[in-house]
Order: structure tokens, then sequence, then C-alpha cells
């Protein structure tokens, strides 16, 4: 069984920054695609960014066009562990942000693509 903790939300400044983790345990890690995605109230669930394995010890980001420039998703393989640093935080980049993981396959930006999900965390940026 396949679970997935996220951990470093809060509340932070407009222009501020914030580092999300997400420690998934339950299988071998290092060849999975991990994404995030984020919910605010009254709306769906949307792609951030996701991170797959392209062989040979080298990876592929994807990024929504809301957060590319601002936001970096990376992994650390030996801790099981995949991060989503934040920098330039605006308010409309307050949501619940969930790690999500598919069964199998690459990146897709649709959150029904994805079979494994945690229990999500807060970021609330203030203006």
């Amino acid at each position: 069984q396949v679970q997935l903790v996220e951990s470093g939300g809060g509340l932070v400044q407009a222009g501020g920054s914030l580092r999300l983790s997400c420690a998934a345990s339950g299988r071998t890690f290092s060849s999975y695609t991990m994404a995030w995605f984020r919910q605010a109230p009254g709306k769906e669930r949307d792609f951030v960014a996701a991170i797959n394995w392209i062989g040979q010890n080298r990876y592929y980001a994807d990024y929504a066009g809301s957060v590319k420039g601002r936001f970096t998703i990376s992994r650390d393989n030996a801790k099981n562990t995949v991060y989503l640093q934040m920098n330039s935080l605006k308010p409309e980049d307050s949501a619940v942000y969930y790690c999500a993981a598919p069964s199998y396959g690459g990146i897709r930006r649709i959150w029904t693509a994805y079979d494994y999900w945690g229990q999500g965390t807060q970021v609330t940026v203030s203006s």
C-alpha cells in the first residue's frame, strides 16, 4: 500500500517562500512519477508540477504555466521524498496542496490519472 504524507504548508506573506515535502512509502520510489496538485475552495483540483524518471538517472519536470519560473519540483530518492520549492508566492497560490502518484505511467496533468494521494497541506499567502 502506497502512502504519501505531505508537510511544510503554512501562512506566508506575498513574495515569500515555502518548501513542501512529500514522504512516500510502500513501493520503489525512484522510477515513479510524482506530482503536486492544489485545490482552492470552490475550485477544481489543479495540476501544479510533476517529475518523472526518463532513464539513466535523469528526471523530467513539468509545470503549470501559472507557477513556471517560481516553483521547483525535485526529489531525493534516498529519502523517498519529493519537494516543491515555492518562491515569489502570490495570494492566488493559496490552496490545499496535495502530493500524488499514479500506479504507472508518466506525467499527466489531470488529477483523475493519479491513484495515490496524501492528506494535503494548507498554504495561505497573505497580501
